[in-house]
């Protein structure tokens, strides 16, 4: 087709016709094309940002850094040249922190790497984060002394998930956050349920996620499970000096949440209408 538009054309229009192909082969050539040199770049600039997080104090890791350890861990699993650091600052619970919408400072760590299930099924988030103060006050499960529906009905998850205590996290964070599949009683009234799954970005830990002796609700992260945490060696269950929600229902209970207390002790005395700290986990 090229060949018969020349031969036909006269010789001004020839003359710009092969400047144009030219011009595109030399292009081609190149590989400067837009997709290619997007992935090139965003590829580099990934890598150099992983091998800065590696070279540096991990408690001085930016959002940035700590968003492109998880991906490179998700992707490369224990082949990621920063997963030792990261187990090793998982292992030492190394804090971060992110100032919060409300002007509180949220102080969190590591509790997993690999362990939760993308929701879009794609595969693993590389590190999940859990808080580790009360940046976010004290909050009710629900409004009513009730549990039925579990965590996939109540009033605080969908104040985590897109309500006003998802508000409280900066921009940068939330662009980073990852919904992950999240296995949990979903019954509660009084009996037990079959886990079912829920969609979350932002949640509370099941009392199975911290203690291992417990089988319900998801399986214990690898923070807890490296400090041996189980519902009678309990001292490391306990992330602050203040009293935390689980997501957890007790399904012998039908007004009932479980409740971690200064100590690492689990409990479920007070029902959900009472008002206990937050310490939300996230995925990136």
């Amino acid at each position: 087709m090229i060949g018969l538009v020349i031969v036909f054309a006269g010789p001004g229009v020839v003359g710009a016709i092969r400047n144009q192909f030219n011009l595109v082969g030399n292009t081609v050539n190149s590989g400067t094309t837009g997709g290619t040199e997007g992935g090139g770049a965003s590829g580099g600039a990934d890598s150099a940002t992983v091998q800065a997080a590696i070279a540096k104090d991990a408690k001085d890791w930016t959002l940035d850094e700590q968003e492109a350890v998880a991906k490179d861990i998700a992707a490369k699993g224990e082949a990621s040249p920063a997963y030792s650091k990261a187990k090793a600052v998982m292992d030492a619970g190394t804090i971060f922190s992110t100032k919060l919408t409300n002007g509180q400072t949220l102080a969190y760590r590591i509790v997993g790497i690999n362990h939760d299930d993308l929701a879009d099924g794609s595969g693993k988030a590389g590190l999940t984060f859990e808080a580790t103060n009360d940046a976010m006050g004290r909050q009710r499960m629900n409004a009513e002394l009730t549990n039925a529906g579990g965590w996939e009905k109540s009033e605080l998850r969908g104040r985590l998930s897109s309500g006003d205590l998802w508000a409280l996290l900066p921009s940068e964070l939330q662009s980073k956050v990852k919904s992950v599949t999240k296995m949990t009683d979903n019954k509660g009234g009084g009996s037990a349920g079959t886990p079912s799954a829920t969609t979350d970005k932002v949640f509370l830990l099941s009392t199975a996620e911290i203690y291992g002796d417990l089988q319900s609700d998801g399986s214990q992260y690898e923070y807890y499970k490296s400090k041996r945490v189980t519902t009678s060696n309990h001292y490391e269950a306990s992330s602050s000096s203040e009293y935390h929600w689980t997501r957890s229902v007790d399904p012998n209970k039908s007004t009932s949440f479980y409740y971690v207390l200064d100590s690492g002790t689990l409990i479920s005395y007070y029902g959900s209408a009472n008002a206990f700290h937050l310490f939300p986990a996230f995925c990136f």
